[in-house]
């Protein structure tokens, strides 16, 4: 058979036999160990710059809000003042529409990511799962001003026009939640922001939900299916408890997103240091007070009020994925008692 091989599968098997035979040199080995605790050291100093960038940006948060600090202290968090005139700051109100934004973001967009991603993977015909999964795609690739600008020029005269009257003629009287609603419809506010983060949120959270749905074995649903469960009983049933660390980490990703969002909220909120009740009316958020506010700010103490916001928001996230991060290994643990 050599005699009649082409002269290349000779040249190759000839390769082979070297590049068999090279480890067993000494020279050899000593190179490849050199390479794998040059590999192994590499890979860890990028490991460990993860730490350093951390505790760099924590650093100097902390350092740059200490004079708002001193001078201010812990009513920084309980006054809902802003004047730079008389150097009057305190952090509430930005504060509270970071956390009533991203709720309202939540609120919508976690059952509609949910109702996607169940449609997608479970109720949708084949030739319609790819173009709807493409649309969610392009949906989160698109920038956020974007959004804002969208959410300024169409969406916000919309919502005034058509949807803030109704809820004040309807849900204003209400006892209770009625004054969430009430005020004048001006279009921008806090809720149109939580509606334009709800927006942004769903193609994160839409598509984690998909991905994680579409790893569940089929013989799991169709043992359900087997036993006469209905679609809704599969999903809830075997789906969710099979996917629900996946599920979390998709939602935990969109409020994550809805927390530190910037653009999109400075176009829309009305960005007015004013703490209301009322949901239609114009507010403020920690991430568009920095946007609007910092390269206007003059005097150390403007300057570090703004920086001690962004330390608090840096907070916020890490407690909400620290939450989250407990949230998943209980779930890991029960899981494990239930089997």
């Amino acid at each position: 058979m050599d005699i009649y091989a082409p002269s290349a599968v000779l040249n190759e098997q000839n390769i082979i036999r070297e590049s068999i035979s090279m480890p067993n040199s000494p020279q050899n080995k000593n190179i490849g160990a050199t390479l794998d605790k040059l590999f192994r050291y590499t890979t860890m100093f990028f490991a460990f710059l993860v730490f350093i960038l951390l505790f760099g940006i924590i650093i100097t948060l902390l350092v740059g809000s200490l004079p708002a600090l001193k001078m201010f202290g812990a009513s920084f968090y309980t006054s809902t003042a802003w004047n730079p005139v008389t150097i009057d700051f305190g952090g509430v109100v930005p504060i509270y529409g970071t956390f009533i934004t991203a709720l309202i973001a939540m609120l919508i967009g976690i059952p509609v990511s949910f109702g996607i991603a169940i449609f997608i993977t479970e109720l949708s015909p084949n030739w319609l799962k790819r173009p709807i999964g493409v649309a969610i795609e392009l949906l989160a690739g698109i920038p956020s001003i974007i959004y804002g600008m969208w959410g300024l020029f169409v969406f916000a005269p919309l919502f005034a026009d058509h949807v803030q009257p109704w809820m004040n003629d309807n849900l204003g009287a209400l006892p209770l939640i009625g004054v969430l609603f009430q005020g004048p419809p001006m279009g921008i506010g806090m809720l149109t922001a939580g509606f334009i983060l709800a927006i942004m949120v769903i193609p994160y959270t839409a598509s984690v939900m998909r991905d994680v749905f579409e790893i569940v074995p089929s013989m799991l649903k169709e043992s359900a299916y087997g036993l006469g469960s209905t679609t809704w009983e599969v999903i809830w049933n075997v789906v969710l408890p099979y996917t629900k660390t996946g599920v979390v980490g998709g939602i935990m990703l969109g409020l994550g997103r809805a927390l530190g969002e910037t653009m999109a909220v400075t176009f829309v909120i009305g960005n007015a240091h004013e703490l209301s009740a009322s949901l239609m009316m114009p507010g403020n958020t920690i991430s568009s007070a920095l946007a609007n506010e910092f390269t206007e700010a003059v005097g150390d103490v403007y300057t570090s009020s703004l920086i001690t916001l962004g330390l608090t928001l840096f907070v916020i996230t890490f407690i909400v994925l620290s939450l989250a991060k407990l949230l998943l290994i209980r779930l890991s643990l029960r899981e494990g008692k239930q089997s």
